[in-house]
């Protein structure tokens, strides 16, 4: 009988679809098939999606405020944070039904519709990135945060300032929640939502910042040969440091406390490295100031995370316990704080110019254990020859001498002794100083060819000492010859000039036709 039945259901089917016009018969939505409000009977499935895509669209402009407790509001658009069809799925399922499966199945659901429609649900879609973005965006002007309790070393001791506590908004929750509600819940219209806000602790308590007063680690130099604008530049650095907390687990970049290198920051212009020359440059000399640093931290025992030495040599310490920081190359001296208390930085400058850092903290180090440094040099490299640039836009008797630098290779090593004895050695860095050769910057701009000849001749010997002699003996001779050049040239121009008549007027030249 199930034989029977099932051979007459097809002949019932098969029949159905022969009487259905052309168009029932292609793939399309079968009748009485909704999406919400949407009827997609005798759609194709590219139509239902048109319908229904712009059905989702339509709910675009429909404000969603982001409320940041009683502190504001970011307002949006469900477009700005990314509204989309979020259950696509279900257009397989609508265009399916009826036809896929068993054919009784079909049978059923064909029947069921004759009497009743189908309605499917559309679900909204948001994207988590533009939610996100939105609030990174807004977010800071809500936040407050906490403000951590600091040291101030005076005459009298450390004074400590209590810290204040903050709230922000956590990011990653809100995120969550503004989707999760946007996905499950919302049901189309204009609605509020609450971001999630948290307490901002400070850091440092007046329990454990009132143990901070031992001496970890103290280091000093010398910029007594500086002039007055890299003197300057150094005390300034100095000034931006001290006075630093540190917490544990914190980390210090050198380059973020001195920066930017501007006038309105304090700094002028004075000597630098580049390119193996030593140039004019906002804050010139700033590197002593992170290498006196880098030497303190050394001795205080911190986590030194990024250091690079100069590119060529410096005086105010041995090879290899330098560390440099530049904009351009995007040097930098880092360390972290890697003990259980706080550290306090303090930088000094003296009127004899030296610079000195010294990192308080607890000692928590035995007492007959001692740390020094030592500086090796593994090879010398001394340039051999000399190199004179010639300048045209400068005048004869310009001459500008740079010192050699010797090149160097070497390393740096930790010796720890207990007792006075030697218990281990530790390389802590290793370090490459380019040569530079002794070199002049000569001007050869002059009237007189004579002496243009002359000081040409001088640059051919290759000889630093010969051009600088030549350059300085006809210095007032060249400015004899231009200053007699200027004025026969001023006479010149001074000199009537018979005026130009106008041209007599002529008839207008055909054009020719391009």
């Amino acid at each position: 009988m199930k034989k029977v039945f099932r051979l007459m259901l097809m002949t019932f089917m098969m029949a159905l679809l022969v009487g259905m016009p052309a168009k029932a018969r292609e793939t399309v939505i079968q009748r009485g098939i909704y999406v919400n409000d949407i009827d997609l009977s005798d759609k194709s499935a590219q139509e239902a999606r048109k319908e229904i895509e712009e059905y989702v669209s339509s709910f675009g402009d429909v404000p969603i405020t982001l409320h940041v407790e009683e502190e504001g509001t970011i307002v949006a658009s469900a477009a700005d944070l990314g509204l989309k069809w979020g259950n696509e799925e279900i257009l397989d399922e609508v265009a399916s039904f009826g036809r896929d499966g068993d054919i009784l199945r079909c049978y059923k659901e064909l029947k069921d519709l004759e009497h009743q429609n189908k309605i499917y649900e559309v679900r909204f879609g948001f994207d988590k990135n533009k939610i996100q973005s939105l609030i990174e965006e807004n977010a800071a002007q809500y936040n407050k945060e906490a403000v951590n309790a600091t040291l101030t070393k005076t005459e009298e001791g450390f004074q400590i300032t209590e810290g204040e506590m903050g709230k922000v908004i956590d990011t990653a929750a809100s995120v969550d929640s503004v989707y999760e509600y946007l996905t499950g819940e919302w049901d189309g219209s204009a609605c509020d939502v609450d971001l999630v806000v948290v307490v901002d602790e400070p850091q440092g308590t007046t329990e454990s910042l009132a143990k901070v007063k031992d001496v970890l680690g103290t280091f000093t130099t010398s910029y007594s040969t500086s002039g007055g604008s890299r003197s300057a530049n150094v005390a300034n650095g100095c000034s931006l440091i001290n006075g630093t907390t540190l917490y544990p687990g914190e980390e210090f970049s050198a380059y973020e406390a001195v920066s930017p290198f501007t006038e309105a920051n304090g700094y002028y212009m004075a000597g630098s490295y580049l390119n193996g020359q030593v140039v004019d440059s906002l804050g010139g000399g700033i590197c002593q100031v992170s290498t006196t640093l880098y030497n303190a931290v050394l001795r205080a025992e911190l986590e030194v995370t990024e250091r690079y030495n100069h590119s060529m040599i410096v005086t105010y310490v041995d090879p290899s316990a330098d560390a440099a920081i530049a904009e351009s190359s995007g040097k930098d001296f880092k360390f972290k704080n890697n003990r259980e208390y706080p550290i306090y930085i303090e930088g000094v400058t003296t009127p004899d110019k030296q610079i000195t850092f010294t990192i308080y903290g607890v000692e928590d180090r035995d007492s007959n254990r001692e740390v020094v440094y030592e500086s090796v040099v593994l090879e010398r490299i001394v340039p051999d020859t000399e190199v004179i640039y010639t300048d045209a836009s400068l005048p004869v008797g310009y001459c500008v001498v740079q010192s050699a630098h010797v090149g160097y290779k070497a390393q740096l090593w930790k010796v720890v002794k207990e007792n006075g004895v030697e218990v281990s050695r530790e390389q802590v860095n290793s370090s490459s100083y380019m040569k530079a050769p002794r070199s002049a910057t000569v001007g050869v701009a002059t009237a007189d060819p004579n002496i243009y000849n002359a000081i040409m001749a001088a640059v051919a010997t290759n000889s630093v000492d010969e051009v600088k002699a030549v350059s300085k003996a006809y210095k007032d001779v060249a400015a004899a010859a231009q200053a007699q050049a200027d004025a026969a040239a001023a006479a010149a121009a001074a000199q009537e000039v018979p005026p130009v008549l106008p041209a007599p007027e002529q008839p207008p030249a055909e054009v020719p036709v391009q």
